[in-house]
């Protein structure tokens, strides 16, 4: 099996999936319960998230539990939306963000807020200047991306950084959650940013559990009621086996992140090698101003939900664009946003490395592939005047 699909989801590390077994069968207390159980729950689940805030380089209790990268952009985007309400309800975001973050900005928008959503070029970029024109004194919040989950674009999240020093009251969210573990985190987590977003499975840690990242000072209000865990901001009993296996896999993570991101990086070149020069295939992840883990790209004449069955039955895993909108009309949103043809668009996959995956895998990918490219070539005249 080759597993091209880690964007989507990663396998769990088996040292994490230790950890989790471990916390769930002999640390089970709860964290809010005043016994030397839940005690023990308690200092682990402290020592996780002081762990974690070493590993980002911020502070302790700038670290927030969540399920995961969907309800952390939730609890940024409409926390500080419905907390700066008072100040302003002009909010701003790109045209090609994650559905948990566009579909927020839809939802508040449905209640009222005026929303800016900045264009992107032909490589899925925002431009700085696009985002200075709109900013006004109305202006809240700033949502941008730091990795495109579709194509693996880098946005310009230092020139916004720059820019937004002189807009101090406005705040500043970025959703980390394709860029840790891929030697760009300082392009992508400046200073400036005040909230960020990531997902533990997209790092080989369970499902259901994530992080925001809150920067000292900045306020939000909560989308959850309840007991006042998380500092009030997000109630509800914490996951401690998943937070202790998620601070776990971030170590494990950033262990040698350059070596791990520079053969992420090998892999995709040599499969854009192999593509670059042929009749019918358009590729939207270039080498530079890109992630070293995201490769998408479109076989003209096959829509990509065939190619990805067809590889399937290669034992080769692969999605079309984002995977939480595959099944939705929102596929390929980011390729339309970048006024790519309808026709090319449907027709694009994404393919998403980590650090187990191999130059063997791709060579056989580019096996598997070339024989599917000359069968759909053949059939759809490509490369004929």
């Amino acid at each position: 099996m080759i597993y091209f699909d880690n964007s989507a989801t990663t396998q769990i590390n088996p040292e994490v999936l230790a950890t989790y077994n471990k916390v769930a069968t002999d640390i089970w207390g709860n964290p809010s319960s005043l016994h030397k159980l839940g005690d023990r729950s308690h200092q682990l689940l402290e020592a996780s998230r002081k762990q974690i805030a070493e590993l980002l380089g911020v502070k302790q209790h700038e670290i927030f539990f969540t399920s995961g990268g969907t309800e952390s952009n939730n609890t940024a985007i409409k926390g500080t939306a419905i907390q700066k309400r008072e100040f302003g309800k002009h909010i701003i975001t790109s045209s090609v963000e994650h559905a948990s973050v566009a579909n927020s900005f839809t939802a508040l928008e449905n209640l009222g807020y005026r929303v800016t959503r900045l264009p992107v070029d032909k490589k899925g970029r925002v431009n700085v200047n696009d985002l200075r024109n709109a900013l006004d004194s109305d202006t809240t919040l700033v949502s941008i991306m730091g990795v495109n989950n579709e194509i693996g674009t880098i946005q310009p999240i230092e020139e916004i950084s720059d820019l937004l020093e002189n807009y101090p009251t406005v705040q500043f969210h970025v959703d980390n959650v394709q860029a840790l573990g891929k030697n760009i985190w300082e392009q992508v987590f400046t200073p400036r940013v005040d909230l960020s977003s990531l997902s533990a499975h997209k790092f080989h840690a369970p499902r259901g559990i994530g992080i925001l990242y809150k920067k000292e000072g900045k306020m939000l209000t909560p989308l959850h009621d309840g007991g006042g865990q998380e500092k009030g901001l997000r109630s509800g009993t914490e996951n401690l086996p998943a937070i202790a296996g998620m601070a776990k896999a971030v170590r494990l993570l950033l262990e040698d992140e350059p070596e791990k991101a520079k053969r992420e990086l090998a892999i995709k070149q040599k499969i854009t090698d192999y593509l670059k020069d042929k009749p019918g295939i358009h590729i939207f992840s270039p080498i530079d101003g890109f992630a070293p883990h995201i490769l998408c790209f479109a076989l003209e004449g096959i829509r990509g939900e065939t190619l990805v069955h067809t590889l399937e039955e290669q034992d080769i895993f692969v999605s079309t664009t984002s995977a939480c909108a595959s099944k939705t009309a929102d596929e390929a949103s980011t390729l339309v946003a970048m006024k790519v043809d309808d026709k090319i668009a449907t027709s694009a996959i994404r393919l998403s490395f980590d650090e187990s995956n191999t130059m063997e895998e791709a060579d056989k990918f580019i096996e598997v592939f070339d024989k599917i490219y000359k069968h759909f070539a053949k059939i759809n005249h490509l490369g004929e005047n």
